[in-house]
């Protein structure tokens, strides 16, 4: 008998299932929003709120960060964004009280559901060694107590700093900034496990780690491709942008292994067709890969196109291969060769389906790639993306206007992070404009990135973790051994907003440090400030909360490292944090200096919908690479395989997801009610396996190095996925990911293509 959960924790493994939807948003969009923004915020507040979501004079959705076009919408915010900012602006708190009735150990056995429905941070909290309940404590102490443990340690690398994507561009630039000055470049970030594979694809053949296409250029374009990607649930507003281009004639090709409503037909809101007709049709073409195939799919495409050119003169843009690429011949020769055996066995799609997308792609001019997790975490990540990255230039679709490379990005300014200098393996030119503009020398050894971080904890090597937002215990793998990691540590500091696991998994002391929302007003001693971000296509803008803060006790994200930094590096420190923190136009005039692209970022940021910021292959078919080219390259292909009797498994978000963070127990358009431990298993899969519809099953993952990880308890769900794969909700399926089993170069986790078996189990 599985135990019940703990009081006023919902059972989230007996949910209610019903057949998948085929349209997204409309109608019923609109009410789900309306009813969680009224339930947090209240009808005034939710009012007043909504209307200044990614408004030019607004803040930024702390959501996603697909990019808002020029003319806005009164409403510019999406289902899941409105989750975002209800779950921040939230009527809800979290008192010292909260943790006098709620030790750690009832805290450990709590949803991550549970947790962050419990409302906002209102006072630092402190958890001495020994402890069993968080009490609260001062800013000035909680700095003394950080600052204790960072001086006390043998090396600055056995230091950890952690970054989430929420983090704006002021703060993730100071962060950085005093991590180094500290001495280390230990600066892990949440693009370790996701866009990992992208930027370094990228970087490698394009010269430049981020997407190549501007917002317009989407609406232009005559073929977008979307792989490995789910814009319904995880960037809605992206399928306003999707029945845009429809309307100006696009096609679209999905390639997925699950049907995805809102790529099959989008209801738009914001119109009369959307709310009470049928909406727009946007797929195409739907390819129902299977998981991992992407590689051989594009590499098959690489080769038809060659075929093309041999008989149509125009298939390859054969100037643009000429005056801008390098490595031609060898990936043209890998191409040729493609096994189509190979091929349809890694894809599980028919040479019909593939033929069909051919005559699609020789028809475009203008075509562009979207992608996300689904192609950016397996093992062999990095070089499906740049066997993407060969497709395109085959046709000469980078630095064209409606074409290019369109790496979608998850939390909204995870991107900025990364361009502020959040990267434990920053370049060369990055730390000598640090050292002019600040007077130090930055370490130069590379740090730890995530996977490497967890195992220094693990190790012992590492022993204060810091984590600027997030929820690093629910987001990394291995989640018993993460878990692990993380007790071994001295310290644990978590800068957050709301409650998460990551409170409830503790070093032997551990710090809450509230902070302030996207949502909030921000007032210094230079008077009201605003922060900027960068979205997921390279435009940087301001951002300025207009609510009053959640309680007096908060600080801002750059108030408290400025603070920090003060106390730990004392005044051997030439750096002005004093300054910085009473006006952040002043760390504006030195990211101004020190990153290229920001030069006069007060002025270019004061515009209306702020600034784009340079890339040479889009601006100017420049490519900053080894070779001065784009290049192509040439690699084996790889694809994941299942031995009899075993299933692909996939770890995805649900539709009541963002990240880590829980809004709810429903999956709406999946079509799953009040649960979350569900297995999507083809029906023919779950009849040869032997599994009813609404039968429970242990899901146990195998390696190659003959390990095995169990996650239990979960419902059977008979659904239309690829043949041969399964899918289910992180971060429950977390624990099924070795820390070790990464994609190579990236280090991403391969949470993507995991072989499982499902053994008879009952609910957990």
């Amino acid at each position: 008998m599985a135990a019940k959960p703990p009081a006023g924790d919902p059972v989230q493994d007996a949910p209610e299932v019903a057949a998948p939807q085929h349209a997204a948003a409309g109608l019923p969009a609109i009410g789900h929003t309306l009813r969680i923004a009224q339930r947090q915020m209240g009808v005034r507040r939710t009012a007043l709120t909504l209307l200044k979501v990614n408004q030019k004079n607004g803040f930024d959705c702390p959501g996603c960060a697909w990019p808002e076009p020029d003319k806005r919408h009164k409403a510019e915010f999406c289902e899941n964004g409105a989750k975002a900012v209800a779950e921040e602006a939230t009527l809800r708190r979290v008192t010292p009280e909260f943790f006098t009735a709620h030790p750690v150990a009832d805290l450990a056995t709590r949803s991550g559901y549970w947790l962050g429905q419990q409302g906002r941070l209102t006072h630092p909290m402190y958890l001495p060694e020994g402890a069993s309940s968080y009490e609260p404590v001062t800013w000035e102490r909680a700095f003394d107590i950080i600052a204790e443990e960072l001086r006390a340690l043998a090396d600055p690398d056995e230091a950890v700093f952690y970054t989430s994507g929420r983090t704006s561009n002021e703060a993730a630039f100071l962060y950085q900034l005093f991590a180094r000055e500290f001495g280390t470049n230990n600066l892990p970030d949440c693009s370790n496990m996701c866009h990992e594979s992208s930027g370094s694809a990228l970087t490698e053949t394009l010269g430049v780690g981020k997407g190549s296409v501007l917002l317009d250029d989407l609406h232009k374009a005559d073929l977008i491709i979307v792989a490995g990607q789910n814009p319904g649930t995880n960037h809605p507003r992206m399928l306003s942008a999707l029945e845009r281009a429809k309307a100006g004639g696009a096609k679209i090709i999905s390639i997925n292994p699950l049907p995805e409503a809102g790529l099959e037909r989008f209801k738009n809101p914001q119109t009369a067709r959307g709310l009470v007709g049928g909406g727009t049709a946007l797929t195409d073409l739907f390819l129902q890969i299977r998981l991992g195939g992407d590689q051989a799919l594009f590499r098959a495409l690489n080769r038809l196109i060659l075929e093309a050119a041999d008989t149509t003169p125009g298939a390859v843009d054969e100037e643009f291969v000429r005056e801008h690429t390098h490595g031609f011949e060898e990936f043209a020769a890998a191409a040729r060769a493609a096994d189509w055996d190979e091929t349809l066995r890694a894809t599980g799609l028919t040479r019909t389906e593939i033929d069909q997308a051919l005559r699609m792609v020789l028809a475009s001019r203008r075509t562009i790639v979207c992608w996300a997790m689904g192609l950016t975490q397996h093992k062999h990540s990095v070089p499906t993306i740049r066997e993407v990255v060969n497709f395109l230039l085959l046709r000469g679709n980078v630095g064209r206007t409606g074409a290019g490379v369109c790496p979608v990005r998850g939390h909204s300014n995870v991107q900025g992070d990364r361009t502020m200098g959040i990267f434990e393996r920053p370049a060369p030119e990055f730390l000598d404009a640090l050292e002019r503009e600040f007077g130090f020398a930055p370490p130069r050894e590379h740090g730890l990135d995530v996977v490497r971080a967890i195992r220094a904890l693990r190790d012992g090597e590492a022993k204060v973790f810091f984590a600027m937002g997030g929820n690093f215990v629910a987001a990394s793998p291995d989640t018993e051994v993460t878990e692990a990691a993380m007790r071994r540590a001295r310290l644990t500091v978590h800068v957050s907003t709301k409650l998460n696991r990551s409170h409830a998994v503790t070093g032997a002391r551990a710090l809450i440090l509230p902070t302030l929302g996207r949502t909030e007003r921000d007032v210094q001693g230079g008077g009201e400030q605003f922060v900027t971000v960068e979205d997921s296509m390279g435009m940087v803008h301001a951002s300025r909360g207009r609510l009053e803060p959640a309680s007096p006790g908060l600080l801002s994200e750059p108030a408290i490292v400025c603070r920090l930094a003060r106390r730990v590096l004392g005044e051997e420190s030439r750096t002005p944090w004093e300054e910085f923190e009473k006006d952040y136009g002043t760390i504006r005039d030195r990211i101004a200096a020190v990153i290229p692209g920001f030069e006069d970022f007060n002025a270019k940021v004061s515009r209306p919908g702020g600034f784009a910021l340079p890339h040479a292959p889009r601006d100017s078919r420049s490519f900053p690479t080894a070779t001065g080219k784009a290049n192509f390259t040439a690699a084996p292909v790889e694809y994941p395989t299942a031995p009899e009797g075993r299933l692909l498994l996939q770890t995805l978000r649900s539709h009541d997801q963002y990240n880590t963070t829980i809004y709810g127990l429903d999956d709406r358009y999946r079509g799953i009610k009040n649960g979350r431990r569900v297995v999507l298993v083809h029906p023919e899969d779950a009849r040869e396996l032997g599994l009813a519809d609404g039968s429970y099953a242990d899901l146990i993952s195998e390696w190659t190095d003959g390990s095995e990880r169990r996650a239990p308890g979960f419902r059977v769900v008979h659904y239309p996925t690829a043949r041969g794969c399964a899918a289910s909700y992180y971060p429950e399926t977390n624990v099924l990911v070795p820390l070790d089993a990464t994609a190579d170069t990236s280090n991403t986790p391969a949470s993507k293509s995991v072989v499982v078996r499902l053994e008879p189990g009952d609910p957990a």
